[in-house]
């Protein structure tokens, strides 16, 4: 008679191998791939230039060896924007240049340039982001002529900027390709990346409509729902992903995207529908972030594993190779537990679909679409915050093909479109924002219009601008007063901040100038285990320690900050203010002038951090992730 153990592993490998096809030697790899997501970062950043560059942009990161670059990994842009790279532990020279003839190699009179605060140090774990780089037609001497990006890599064609257009016939979008994305998430994402692509061009005329599919999913999984879209009113988006990768990096990722695409477009209304654990992803986004996207109206899910999966919880116990994204898949895990522990925001409408056609197994003995329990798809958290809910009797995969659940998700569509077309009578507004610098003094690192609400119950709203946006108008955004700011690292903005009422009838117009500043910023990462931590999330600052003091002095200038009594946030209105700052473990020093700077900080029980950073007017000054040494 088997123990219970061994009844659990047969059940898992059951799992493993009859329903996903894995031998012993992709289980091998699977290890292999698990153990490098979680001891690899994510770096990203913005590409522009300081002249126009319409045309493709590589963008890569390196370690130079004796005058050449060994690449680590490198991406192709269609045009300049938001990029994403993913290396393992170590030092990198990050730069990108716009690549006329597409061959990837850096050739005479292309536009190139490198990330100013190099190199840039990856901890093997979590995300590096606002590694912004400019790219220029003037020589750059740190990146050698004739530098090749494929050289010991596989050239890439495809672009992973946000609004690449791609056929859903693509094999790019295979389901053979989903799958691989499932087990083998990191050689996924260095090969294909995760990215929001069209099936069009975008039309302003047109409302977005995000598809997010689910685990081991790929675009191909929503052919009958885009091929039934009314393409006349609707442009179909699709959020492709490494479905293996853990879901925190995922949802990250998705904010990233979707906020290139609001700087590139600013688009005013936008739909978000996602499958199974897509469904997961995407809460997670809007929970988190979903406040800096008023666009977003409408939320559907279909057959989501709100309450989480048990055999997930089995195959961490008893698997010997686990795909990243179960441990969140898990129902007892944490990011199940604290899925709902912030509400979705209030301009969204949710809708709820599950399915309930599947049939008694072994695996599943309670009732389910065939994959996931009624109970995981019917959790009361979910059930609560859905306007509606809707069961059919169709299985996991069969509810994206159903003629039944598309024509209520046509009705759906169609109630959103009233609902936004009344929003100016709701009180929806636009304003116009005018913002100028010197020719000489582009911003390296991306600007952000940030609308602080008079009204202190309601969230901020972070608006990523570029020089295409000044004067033209912005919105929509919820109504009311506003103090209305822009922010760019390395720049002093005047005035620092305008109040602005919004509403329907007219449209505010702001003025901004930018002039350089030294600036140098950066906080003490937490200590985490890889797990908490895993490629592409985002580093929490810590909560253990006690600051005494931060110093920052060379021969001329000595600055020290020290935690104040006032607990309160006000990292925003310090730097407007030209200030010094400290709160919690970020810190931030302003109004520098060019040198090289030591850095000093004290913290009690730990031997004082010093390191001496260059500070240049109008670059970033922003410091990824500080680690103290060992404690006293």
């Amino acid at each position: 008679m088997r123990n219970r153990s061994g009844t659990v592993l047969l059940t898992v490998c059951f799992w493993l191998g009859a329903c996903f096809g894995l031998g012993g030697c992709a289980l091998v790899k699977l290890k292999e791939e698990s153990a490098t997501f979680y001891s690899s970062t994510v770096l990203a950043g913005y590409v522009t230039g300081a002249q126009a560059w319409d045309g493709q942009v590589v963008v890569a990161a390196g370690t130079m060896r004796d005058g050449r670059i060994d690449i680590a990994h490198y991406t192709v842009l269609h045009e300049a924007g938001g990029y994403e790279l993913i290396v393992p532990k170590g030092e990198y020279t990050l730069f990108a240049f716009g690549d006329a003839n597409g061959n990837l190699t850096l050739d005479a009179g292309e536009p190139v340039g490198h990330y100013a605060s190099a190199p840039v140090r990856a901890s093997g774990s979590g995300s590096l982001v606002s590694l912004d780089v400019v790219i220029s037609a003037t020589p750059q001497s740190a990146i050698p002529p004739g530098t090749s990006v494929a050289a010991r890599l596989p050239a890439k064609t495809h672009s992973t900027q946000v609004g690449a257009l791609m056929a859903l016939d693509d094999p790019l979008f295979s389901a053979q390709a989903g799958q691989r994305g499932y087990w083998a998430p990191v050689d996924f994402f260095r090969e294909v990346g995760g990215n929001i692509y069209f099936l069009e061009a975008y039309d302003p005329r047109k409302t977005p409509v995000l598809f997010v599919h689910g685990a081991a999913g790929s675009p191909q999984d929503w052919r009958y729902f885009i091929a039934h879209l009314d393409r006349s009113r609707y442009q179909p988006w699709i959020f492709y992903y490494p479905s293996g990768s853990s879901l925190d990096s995922m949802s990250y990722l998705l904010y990233w995207k979707l906020s290139n695409l609001q700087r590139r477009y600013h688009y005013d209304k936008l739909y978000l529908t996602a499958h199974s654990m897509g469904g997961l992803v995407v809460r997670s986004f809007l929970a988190d972030y979903g406040d800096q996207f008023p666009a977003a109206t409408l939320f559907v899910t279909l057959s989501t594993p709100w309450g989480g999966d048990a055999l997930a919880d089995q195959g961490i116990a008893y698997s010997p190779a686990v795909v990243p994204s179960w441990r969140d898949v898990r129902a007892g895990g944490r990011f199940v537990q604290t899925l709902f522990r912030k509400p979705l925001p209030r301009e969204i409408d949710y809708y709820l679909m599950f399915g309930h056609g599947g049939r008694y197994s072994l695996l599943r003995p309670a009732s389910n679409d065939g994959v996931i329990t009624l109970a995981s798809q019917l959790r009361a958290d979910a059930q609560s915050e859905a306007r509606r809910v809707f069961g059919y009797d169709a299985g996991h995969v069969g509810i994206l093909s159903s003629p039944e659940v598309f024509a209520q998700y046509a009705a759906l569509l169609k109630a959103a479109d009233q609902r936004d077309s009344d929003a100016p009578a709701a009180g929806k507004g636009k304003l116009r924002v005018r913002f100028s610098a010197r020719s000489d003094a582009t911003p390296a690192s991306a600007p952000v219009l940030v609308l602080q609400p008079v009204d202190t119950t309601r969230e901020r709203i972070v608006v990523p601008v570029g020089a295409r946006d000044s004067g033209r108008e912005l919105g929509p955004f919820p109504p009311g007063a506003y103090h209305v700011s822009l922010l760019a690292r390395g720049f002093k903005t005047t005035p620092a901040a305008v109040q602005a009422d919004i509403g329907p009838g007219f449209v505010p117009e702001l003025a901004f100038a930018l002039a350089p500043q030294g600036t140098l910023s950066g906080y003490i990462g937490a200590e985490v285990t890889p797990t908490d931590n895993p490629a592409g999330s985002l580093r929490a600052d810590r909560s253990d320690i006690v600051i005494e003091s931060i110093v920052l002095a060379n021969a001329s200038e000595r600055r020290e900050i020290r935690p104040a009594a006032d607990t309160s946030d006000r990292t925003l209105e310090a730097y407007q203010a030209g200030q010094d700052y400290l709160f919690k473990t970020f810190f931030s020093f302003v109004g520098l002038a060019q040198g090289s700077y030591e850095l000093t900080i004290n913290v009690a029980g730990y031997a004082p951090y010093r390191h001496t950073y260059r500070v240049v007017p109008g670059q970033p000054g922003y410091l990824t992730a500080i680690d103290l040494s060992a404690p006293r």
